[in-house]
């Protein structure tokens, strides 16, 4: 006969377990990390061995905890499916979706879809972490993320999203009316060119150019440099040089004519934003809904408002 206490503490040992952490499975989870450790110190008293290694820098399971985890995994996702099969058959789907995005893909994707995401779903309660850095969305408990595609794993289930992607140089019409339109890539050498400081690798942006079959890449000259996507957009509306990025927020400023392109026939094309989530055999039903909704919206050609920055911010940062 099994005991109720028999099963407290199990999806905690497991959430920490998968996380490698108390406080990443305490995020996870939505409770307290204090509440993580003991619920995991209760569980390991009441079965009589440790269950995880701990440092000051490090969890890990340890040869009894990894044998406990094998076994009981199983057991906990098919509780945790039949608990998502009762939410299908609910008359909306419920629950929180995490989602670990860089901030190009929340500006892009994310921030025109929620408003009607939330209207269609009242139920589901988004939560989103914006990184640009790839994280480990298993392990720190995400449903899913959004890279480019050419940064996803493979044993990932990765989905194409948003709108084509592509490099866009751009400067305000004062700014060309004063210095000129520069007609080749090696011009810009004669320009202000707005300079991006990569916040995780601390180096700047070069820029790519792609025509004909010739392909230039420089680090751009320029007395400005700045690592916020959204202060190097007003940087160029405010006239102080020409700034490089992808298509996205700033169509607005161009069919206002308080932007101009430039070069525009050199933009080269950049892989996709990508949703990824794990490969697994069920997908819980929020994200299901969640993934329907970005792909009406990508048929419909709903993801197209947009900020930056450049693809290969996120790429380095990666």
């Amino acid at each position: 006969m099994l005991r109720q206490d028999q099963f407290e503490g199990l999806a905690v040992f497991v959430a920490v377990a998968q996380a490698s952490g108390f406080s990443a499975a305490a995020v996870r989870l939505g409770i307290s990390p204090s509440a993580v450790s003991q619920a995991v110190r209760n569980l390991e008293e009441r079965l009589g061995f440790p269950l995880f290694n701990r440092t000051t820098r490090s969890v890990s399971l340890t040869e009894a905890g990894q044998r406990y985890f094998d076994r009981i995994l199983p057991c906990i996702e098919e509780l945790s499916a039949a608990t998502e099969e009762l939410d299908e058959n609910a008359d909306q789907p419920s629950g929180l979706l995490r989602l670990n995005v860089p901030r190009a893909a929340y500006m892009i994707i994310l921030q025109p879809a929620l408003p009607a995401f939330h209207e269609r779903y009242p139920k589901i309660s988004v939560e989103i972490v914006i990184e640009n850095a790839l994280v480990d969305i298993v392990g720190k408990g995400f449903d899913a993320g959004i890279r480019f595609g050419d940064l996803l794993e493979k044993d990932m289930i990765a989905l194409r999203i948003g709108p084509p992607i592509s490099a866009h140089m751009i400067a305000s019409p004062a700014y060309l009316n004063k210095r000129g339109m520069p007609d080749h890539p090696r011009d810009l050498q004669n320009h202000d060119c707005i300079q991006f400081r990569h916040v995780t690798t601390g180096q700047i942006e070069r820029w790519a150019f792609a025509k004909d079959g010739e392909t230039v890449e420089m680090v751009p000259n320029g007395h400005l440099i700045i690592n916020d996507s959204e202060a190097l957009v007003q940087s160029a509306l405010d006239g102080l040089g020409i700034a490089y990025m992808i298509n996205g927020y700033i169509e607005r400023f161009l069919e206002r004519g308080e932007l101009v392109r430039v070069l525009a026939d050199w933009s080269p094309r950049f892989d996709d934003l990508h949703l990824y989530y794990p490969d697994r055999r069920r997908v819980p039903a929020k994200l299901r809904v969640f993934i329907d909704f970005l792909r009406s919206m990508r048929i419909q050609g709903g993801s197209s408002a947009l900020l930056h920055p450049a693809a290969q911010r996120d790429r380095a940062s990666a």
